[in-house]
């Protein structure tokens, strides 16, 4: 049996303590073998990252997760602070910055509209893939396998059954990844990780 990936998530959310969804995941997945949860939020309320430390974490990482509600088509302010700081030139990119290559990342994401709102002719305009490009570039520019995110829709209308329902597929989603059960040309073909362990349609809301 191959030894498990490790897998880093980091985890930002200004106001865990209110989210019912990002805490119900968190307290599902955090006991998996070989997974670091890293809240940024509870590490740096001052917003004072620890560079060395961050860049520490990564390296000894396989996967990389940022876990975080989808605000306003992005990410909340610590972790854009925790990108511009982190993945420094020399370091994760540009000359010399190789750093990251290699390893795999991805976006674990709630939003509050739903998957019909993301689309061409829905509110949103464009598909949350598409939004979450500036990710994508990121990832690339660090040479790093970016992966499809894990979405979750239409967070207010959730009942205790249906976060209990994502909280095991997010489960089954990171297992797969740290035992490296998909092949990459698997995951090319994925609109979302949620696809790899569908909930079935009878049980959803």
């Amino acid at each position: 049996m191959n030894a498990p990936q490790k897998i880093l998530v980091l985890l930002a959310h200004p106001v865990l303590e209110r989210s019912r969804i990002h805490s119900r995941l968190i307290n599902h997945v955090q006991h998996l073998e070989g997974l670091t949860v890293h809240d940024l939020y509870e590490k740096y309320p001052d917003f004072n990252v620890d560079v060395k430390a961050e860049q520490k974490l990564l390296l000894d990482h396989d996967i990389i997760i940022w876990q975080h509600p989808f605000y306003w088509y992005s990410a909340p302010p610590l972790l854009k602070q925790w990108l511009d700081l982190v993945l420094t030139h020399g370091w994760a990119y540009g000359k010399g910055g190789d750093m990251l290559k290699g390893k795999a990342v991805m976006n674990a994401i709630s939003c509050g509209g739903s998957e019909n709102a993301y689309r061409e002719e829905g509110r949103n305009r464009f598909t949350v893939r598409e939004l979450l490009a500036p990710f994508d570039q990121t990832a690339y520019l660090c040479g790093m396998k970016y992966l499809p995110p894990f979405v979750i829709h239409d967070t207010y209308k959730l009942q205790q059954a249906d976060m209990d329902m994502y909280a095991i597929q997010y489960e089954q989603v990171l297992t797969a990844l740290l035992w490296n059960r998909a092949q990459e040309a698997e995951y090319a073909a994925l609109k979302t990780l949620n696809e790899l362990c569908p909930i079935p349609k009878n049980l959803q809301q």
